[in-house]
């Protein structure tokens, strides 16, 4: 970086700084003589301008906000509002820092964690919650449960299979096969509406509990299942030693002939 000499320059400007005004402390050495300054007037000069630098600085006036009074020499920053602070939990006590317990957990935290708390097994509790997402058949199927199957749902399910016999003017569709229980299912009750209790309705002595109930309750009146299988039985005998004795003992103690 090039040097200069101040002290042979016939004139020069010397820039300070820059004041608050943006103005420029300018000072302008014109020397009368062709002489050179020597270094004592160098110093003082710089001494001068450097006081002076410092009587401008101290010379602004900033406005106060708050009572609107001009103060000199004063900067007011503005005050951020931080709120409440929060308070640290950890305190040092000499060489021991000590930690306030009542501010780690909640109160109702705190509760929770005191009780007792029982320990399971994460695979079986998965294969609970596996179980029971797989007991009902979903919501699109109105969360219908699955089958449990007893002794009287199973004859119930039978007589359904087997109901192509139970009227003889009734054809349904046939359906080979065993009887294999539906996975979901459940029983309902038919609750008569006001509108049928005289015409509709069934007295509490002739409601089942069951199906089968009500087919055996039908048969005791009509008798159509024993004439069936006596007509049945009599095709399958017929021919036979067995049917002709039969028919010779009636013959034999027949009152109309005696």
């Amino acid at each position: 970086m090039p040097t200069f000499d101040l002290r042979r320059c016939s004139t020069f400007l010397f820039f300070l700084s820059w004041t608050p005004r943006k103005m420029v402390d300018v000072i302008s050495f014109a020397p009368q003589h062709e002489e050179e300054l020597s270094d004592e007037q160098m110093q003082e000069m710089l001494a001068q301008a450097a006081r002076r630098r410092k009587e401008n600085a101290s010379s602004v006036a900033l406005v106060d906000k708050d009572d609107g009074v001009v103060k000199a020499g004063q900067f007011n920053f503005p005050k951020l509002n931080t709120g409440e602070m929060v308070q640290p939990y950890v305190s040092d006590a000499g060489d021991v820092a000590t930690v306030d317990r009542s501010r780690l957990l909640g109160e109702q935290d705190r509760k929770l964690s005191n009780q007792i708390r029982k320990v399971e097994d994460p695979v079986a509790v998965k294969k609970k919650m596996l179980e029971s997402k797989k007991a009902t058949s979903g919501e699109q199927w109105y969360n219908m449960p699955r089958t449990d199957l007893t002794p009287e749902l199973k004859r119930d399910l039978q007589l359904l299979k087997m109901r192509n016999v139970l009227d003889p003017h009734r054809h349904y569709k046939k359906d080979g096969g065993k009887m294999r229980p539906p996975e979901y299912s459940q029983v309902g009750t038919i609750v008569e509406g006001p509108t049928e209790y005289f015409s509709g309705r069934l007295n509490n002595k002739d409601r089942k509990k069951t199906f089968v109930d009500e087919v055996l309750s039908s048969e005791k009146d009509t008798g159509r299942f024993k004439r069936k299988y006596g007509d049945i039985q009599t095709s399958k005998t017929s021919g036979k030693k067995s049917y002709y004795k039969a028919l010779q003992a009636k013959r034999s103690f027949d009152p109309k002939k005696r």
